[in-house]
């Protein structure tokens, strides 16, 4: 068979993958939880020029020290209903633990706030509706930062999808290699489902938008202890979803001491496209179809961009006056594929996503 001569060049699609920000909405923004993560909250905000003016903290010290490296002049308070009494401020960055996370969600849209939340979003899938219809019926938005939508290399892919250019997809296979055992001696040792929960609803979050529109029928997962692991959680975890005409699987090797690898692949009708790396940040993207190979260049990495990502599409959507793409009511479809994939891992049966309703509790007995 004679082979097939390939054009001399091939355009790089422009796609819209990259953080927006608002044309001219500058709200006022408080945050309430100021733990490690949200130094790479508080960097995007900063960078992108958005005003944090009240920090709130338990801990006295956490609120100062953010406040202190980033908004030096903004209030501080250990109490978050006294941030929420101020009037100028509009939005509100939880960022606290799920545990904790739901009443001080409910006290900032019940005080006329908009509300940007940490994910994941919520432990019931029951809970995580009645707070979406509370923000509705207060007229304000509540959105996930559910941050890895706008990781450079995940932005771009959904992106291709979007614009048509490999098809209809056929399948999404996505692969995490690394060490997830630096949580040793912190909280989030003592989070069973710490790897398909914690970790792995990016993944599922990224998958239910390459697969917008489409309902998944089942899911079938595993989580087991890597060889000579001395921890609780289960650090070798994967899952298997089934659509009507397509397939995806995502693989979590969490117990890797050396080397690491990220890897994307999706296939469609018309070709695939591809994304891989020996991080989360450092990524090689590549589409190929019958017209070619390209590879283009993408900017940025996933913190702190991917913050950046998450305010700026709230931000965005208020001044807009739409719902953000990463609404409550949309990640609620991203839970339920992973609350499925927990009760799988328990139960060693396909679980049809939204019929496991929280997060099962394993019987470590």
């Amino acid at each position: 068979m004679p082979k097939k001569e390939k054009p001399a060049s091939v355009t790089i699609p422009e796609l819209p993958y990259l953080p927006r920000d608002p044309k001219k909405y500058q709200p006022n923004i408080g945050l309430i939880g100021c733990g490690e993560i949200t130094d790479y909250h508080l960097q995007a905000y900063k960078s992108a020029g958005y005003q944090v003016t009240a920090f709130c903290d338990p801990n006295l010290e956490n609120a100062e020290k953010r406040r202190d490296k980033f908004y030096p002049e903004a209030k501080v308070f250990t109490d978050r209903s006294d941030l929420l009494k101020l009037d100028d401020l509009e939005v509100v960055d939880v960022a606290t633990h799920p545990e904790v996370r739901s009443p001080i969600t409910e006290d900032a849209l019940r005080a006329g706030k908009h509300v940007l939340s940490q994910k994941p979003f919520v432990l019931e899938l029951d809970e995580g509706k009645r707070l979406a219809d509370l923000a509705d019926k207060q007229g304000v938005l509540l959105a996930i930062n559910q941050n890895g939508r706008w990781a450079p290399h995940f932005s771009y892919v959904r992106e291709v999808v979007r614009a048509g250019l490999i098809g209809d997809v056929v399948g999404v296979h996505c692969g995490v290699h690394w060490d997830h055992s630096w949580t040793r001696g912190t909280e989030f040792e003592k989070v069973y489902h710490l790897i398909l929960y914690d970790f792995a609803i990016h993944w599922f979050d990224f998958l239910s938008t390459i697969m917008e529109g489409q309902q998944a029928k089942r899911v079938y997962a595993s989580a087991i202890n890597a060889p000579k692991q001395d921890m609780m959680p289960p650090l070798i975890a994967q899952a298997a979803v089934e659509y009507p005409s397509a397939q995806a699987s995502l693989a979590f090797d969490a117990y890797v001491p050396e080397g690491c690898w990220d890897r994307v692949l999706i296939s469609g009708s018309k070709g695939i496209v591809r994304s891989s790396g020996i991080d989360l940040n450092s990524q090689r993207v590549e589409i190929i179809t019958n017209e070619g190979t390209i590879s283009p260049k993408i900017e940025g990495t996933w913190f702190p961009d991917g913050f950046h990502g998450t305010m700026g599409e709230l931000l965005c959507a208020i001044e807009e006056k739409r719902q953000p793409t990463h609404s409550a009511h949309n990640n609620l479809r991203s839970l339920e594929l992973c609350f499925a994939a927990l009760e799988s891992s328990l139960s060693h049966q396909p679980v049809v996503p939204g019929t496991a309703r929280k997060i099962p509790e394993p019987d470590l007995s």
